[in-house]
């Protein structure tokens, strides 16, 4: 019999043990959120862990880890067409991580103010939502939801979550106070905006657009010192009837005060534009999620 041996890809599975540490680290925020302020002080929370909240609280012998693992049945078959394997995958396990944490962990937050306890919530939730997202899944629920409409349709993850947790927010209006409705829309709005923070914060691109007589020496020296690609448009001044050169260009966050020193060195009179970007797609700039 001809021998084998096992060779190890060490590669994947520190790629593995990563997205499993990242899960489990958000995990636990999101449990400490769940059960350490938003169940004590009745409030819900958005998308299916807000439906699995709001049925334990119409049938407390349901708990919420065990709804919300059923709920996501429907979402993970979606999820199989329309994100790609290893994303669904590592989804799967997100999820069966989530559900566990929300069932082990059981913690006491001594903050008694409810305006305060909305505010940590979404910190301490977004936190968590957004650390599960920098790992190659997600937990399941409307992170599927959010992470399919970003793909086909370039939606902020942010933007899919906020709009979603309107209809959660109604029912428990309904069924339950408006005041906590209320401060349960405070504690999502803090935890869509640290989502996108931790997710796409710092390494979101700017856009940028110069207008200047030394475009020569600018895009020299944007291609020299900060490293990125310049491209010459041509344009025409409306009022001057001159032709100009325009210089477009795709920069990381960090780099900004880079590119502004650049310009105002060599033309302090230079007309600059500098705005956000949803998705930055190409070599080396790119910014698109590992989705």
């Amino acid at each position: 019999m001809r021998g084998f041996s096992w060779q190890v890809n060490w590669s994947f599975l520190k790629t593995a043990a990563w997205n499993l540490l990242l899960m489990a680290i958000g995990g636990v925020l999101c449990g400490t959120a769940i059960n350490g302020i938003l169940i004590p002080r009745g409030f819900v929370s958005g998308g299916v862990v807000g439906f699995s909240i709001l049925l334990h609280y119409l049938w407390p012998v349901l708990p919420v880890a065990a709804a919300y693992f059923l709920l996501n049945i429907p979402l993970f078959v979606a999820g199989w067409f329309l994100v790609n394997r290893r994303f669904f995958l590592y989804s799967i396990v997100g999820m069966i991580v989530f559900t566990t944490a929300v069932s082990l962990v059981q913690v006491s937050v001594p903050v008694h103010d409810k305006l305060l306890a909305a505010l940590l919530a979404g910190l301490i939730q977004g936190l968590g939502s957004g650390i599960i997202l920098k790992s190659q899944g997600s937990a399941g629920g409307t992170d599927i939801l959010s992470v399919i409409l970003h793909n086909h349709f370039s939606v902020r993850l942010g933007t899919t979550i906020l709009g979603f947790n309107t209809l959660i927010l109604g029912a428990a209006a309904f069924f339950f106070s408006l005041e906590d409705a209320l401060y349960t829309m405070i504690y999502l709005y803090v935890a869509t905006k640290v989502v996108d923070i931790v997710v796409t914060g710092l390494s979101q691109r700017k856009a940028a657009f110069i207008v200047t007589p030394l475009w020569e020496k600018v895009s020299s020296r944007i291609m020299d010192e900060v490293g990125r690609g310049v491209t010459i448009l041509h344009g025409q001044g409306a009022y001057s009837e001159k032709e100009k050169k325009i210089l477009y260009t795709v920069v990381t966050f960090q780099e900004i005060s880079v590119l502004k020193g650049i310009v105002r060195q060599e033309d302090p009179e230079a007309f600059v534009v500098i705005s956000d970007t949803a998705e930055v797609m190409g070599h080396r700039i790119g910014n698109q999620a590992h989705w």
